[in-house]
Parts: C-alpha cells; structure tokens; sequence
C-alpha cells in the first residue's frame, strides 16, 4: 500500500513538473502573447510564427475565414464578413483560443493638403483681465465677479451670445442703468451664474467690463483623409486650442478653406519649426468643422478633394496590424503641392482604447530634413501611408528632437468622425 502512494505520488510529481514546463516552453510562451481577438478586413492576412510540434485549426466550418497551416508559419486568410474562432494545439492539448473578426472592406481617401481652419466658439471666451481706470481707481469688473481666463460666456441677461458684438449693447445699457448684468458662464467645472457691474473708463463716456474676450479663432493645419461616400473627414490629428488660456476650443461651427504654404521656419533641438501659409487667394469654403477633440478636427466636405498624389481610395491598418519600419507621410513644404515623404515608424502601441499618442516616428527623407528639419507645426494631420494602407497622422514633435514626434492611429480618428468601421455593410447603406 505504501508502495502504491509513493508510486503515486512520484507520477504526480512528474506529471506537475510536465505540465509546468510545457508552460514555460518556448512554443507556449510564443501562443500565450498573441492577442485573443483579432480582427481584420476582407482580403487581408495575418502571420505568425509557430513551432512544428504546434497545429492550428478554425473551430466552425464558417468560411469567412480560412487557415493555412505549415510548418513554420500559420496564416489566417479573411474571405469575407463574419466571425470565427482558431484553435491551437500542442501534443492534442489547447494552448491558445483567438476569436477572429473580419470586417467588411473599408476605405479611404488619403489628403496631405494644408488648410485653413476658422473656428467660431460657443459663445464668447475669456482671455484676459484688464483694469478699467474709473474715477475711485483701477478695477477689474470681470475678475471681481469671479469670471476666469478660459471662462465662456453664453448668456447675458437671459439672451444668448454668440459673438462679441452681442455683447457691447448689454455692457452700454447696465453701464447707464447701474444694473449689474447677469452672466451665464460655461467652464471645465460646469455651469456657473454671477452678476457683473460694468465700470466707466474715467475721461470717457464709454463703461467697460474689464476682460478681454475673443469669439472665433484661425490657424493652418494638414487633411489627413476624407471618406468619400459619406465627405466625412479627419484633419489635424490633435486638439486645437486657444493661445491665450491654451485650454481646447468649444467649438461651435466653422470652416475649412484651401491654404498655401509660403514659407517655412525650420525647426532645431528646443525650438520647433513652422510652416507659413495664408488662405488661397478664393476662400472656398471646402468643408465644415463640426468638432474639435483630442484626435483633431472633424466635419463634412462640400466635394472631393485631390492631392495628386494619391487619389485613389486606400484601405486602412488598425491598431494592431501597424508595425515598426517604413512608411511615408503625405505633407506639403512648397505652395499647395502634396508629396511624398520617407519617415520610420519606431514605435507603435497596439491600443484596445482611443489614445492620442499611438506611434512614435522619425523621419528619414533627406529633402524633407534638408526642409524642414524634421516635424513642424503645420505639419500635423498629415497622413501616414505603410504597405499601401492610411495607419494614422502626425501628431506632435519632439521639442528637443524636430526629426522625430508622435502618432495618432486612423482608427480613433475615424472614431471621432462618427464613421463606425465595425457596422455591417447593409446598416451603412441604410
């Protein structure tokens, strides 16, 4: 008997010891950090490596996807909408379950156009404070009544504004009645209400708030893509805000028009360069803005658009299918011509949720270097293309580095744009 429990135990010894190992083998170890789901377009592939001893197999007979399996590799071929799931086996145990997603074929139009963006706030926003010289001494009206630099305005007395022109008649009526005006503000913490006495400039007939305040903001940037059955469009790859609070911009309507660069301020370590440019001499109004977010802006085109480069509608790459080495960016350096720049993808996270900084990049084209000396502002938006697929844009610089800056993924700038990649193709349609 004790014999028999000895015996036992040894084989359960090796048996644990077995089991352990097989764990931490190289080939296991290789199946356990692959994702559990992957998801990929129609006609798309997706390779990895395996060990010999390793089989794999679709679990349905769903033929959305299929698998080729050798002896070194497995292939995961997507043939068309639908889900299934892979099997991995080692020695007739499972090691691995990944669900595999294929999406409906999406694509693009790519830009690396430089535009002009005109924004127009909701309301009317606090920059500054200024002291109004009255009669008893200098005060600031606004800062006592507890409005702050990056406040928004919205209503004044009940009424709605929407440009500082609305404001002026409010100030010039409290001023002469002596009736503190009641203000509406919108800030990062909420809604706040306060009452605000306008105070007349001494030697003038004129009563004064004391704030410095702005309505609409103007600036240049880079397209990074359009698509082209919905004018749905992505630009600028990063929040636009004010310079004066440097807090985002609340955006209530604007536009995009065509830009030309004019010059450009080359960058070096601690001083980030910029392109110059002016709005095109017509004004077309070539777009809307509807949204201004970490991921950019975002809106509708009025009609196509063509860089000249790269007309043609791309496919994209999600997160997870982007990878380290080559790739181009679409930007303009010279007047209103887009073309085609040499940078290296040195980093790339691939992210289960929305994040601005996905990639790191560095550029490697000599002219653009010679140019521009790396990344610029101006530059951001410009659309990154590998292996023929939009992978994301340009997002900020290094400042101690002008060659090299961030990345943002395509996927959560179309996110942003309201076009759902994920949605079937009939719901599309629809």
């Amino acid at each position: 008997m004790l014999n028999f429990e000895l015996l036992r135990k040894i084989i359960g010894g090796i048996l644990l010891v077995s089991i352990v190992a097989l764990g931490f083998s190289k080939p296991v170890q290789q199946y356990i950090q692959l994702p559990k789901e992957v998801t990929l377009f129609e006609g798309q592939e997706f390779t990895f490596q395996k060990s010999r001893p390793v089989s794999a197999e679709m679990n349905s007979s769903n033929l959305s996807v299929s698998v080729d399996d050798e002896d070194n590799t497995v292939s995961l071929n997507a043939n068309k909408y639908g889900k299934n799931e892979m099997l991995l086996e080692l020695a007739g145990f499972p090691i691995k379950k990944v669900d595999v997603n294929v999406l409906k074929d999406f694509k693009v139009i790519p830009g690396g156009q430089s535009i002009g963006v005109k924004l127009n706030t909701v309301g009317v926003l606090v920059v500054g404070h200024h002291q109004v010289n009255t009669i008893e001494g200098k005060q600031s009206p606004g800062e006592e009544a507890g409005i702050k630099v990056g406040d928004i305005i919205t209503r004044i007395n009940g009424k709605q504004i929407e440009k500082m022109s609305d404001v002026a008649p409010f100030v010039q009526e409290a001023g002469e009645s002596g009736k503190p005006l009641k203000v509406e503000i919108s800030r990062e913490s909420g809604k706040v209400t306060t009452e605000l006495k306008p105070q007349k400039e001494k030697d003038e007939d004129k009563f004064k708030l004391g704030l410095y305040i702005r309505d609409s903001a103007a600036g240049i940037g880079t397209m990074t893509f359009y698509h082209p059955q919905s004018k749905k469009y992505g630009a600028l790859g990063h929040v636009i805000s004010d310079m004066d609070t440097k807090k985002p911009i609340v955006v209530e309507d604007g536009q995009i028009v065509r830009s030309t660069v004019t010059s450009i301020e080359k960058g070096s370590n601690g001083d980030p360069g910029e392109k110059l440019a002016r709005f095109s001499s017509d004004k077309e109004v070539i777009g809307n803005i509807q949204r201004n977010s970490p991921f950019g802006i975002f809106g509708k085109l009025n009609r196509d658009i063509e860089n000249g480069v790269m007309d043609k509608a791309l496919p994209i790459a999600l997160s997870h299918q982007v990878k380290e080495g080559p790739a181009q960016i679409l930007t303009v350096v010279d007047n209103d011509e887009v073309k085609l720049f040499d940078i290296e993808i040195v980093s790339t996270i691939p992210q289960k949720f929305p994040a601005t900084k996905g990639m790191v990049l560095k550029v490697t084209d000599k002219e653009l270097l010679d140019k521009t000396g790396g990344i610029v502002q101006g530059m951001s938006g410009s659309p990154i293309i590998q292996d023929g697929k939009v992978v994301g844009a340009v997002t900020h610089v290094f400042v101690n580095d002008p060659t090299s800056g961030y990345g943002v993924h395509i996927e959560w700038m179309l996110n942003e744009a309201g076009i759902d990649i994920y949605e079937k193709e009939e719901e599309k349609a629809s």
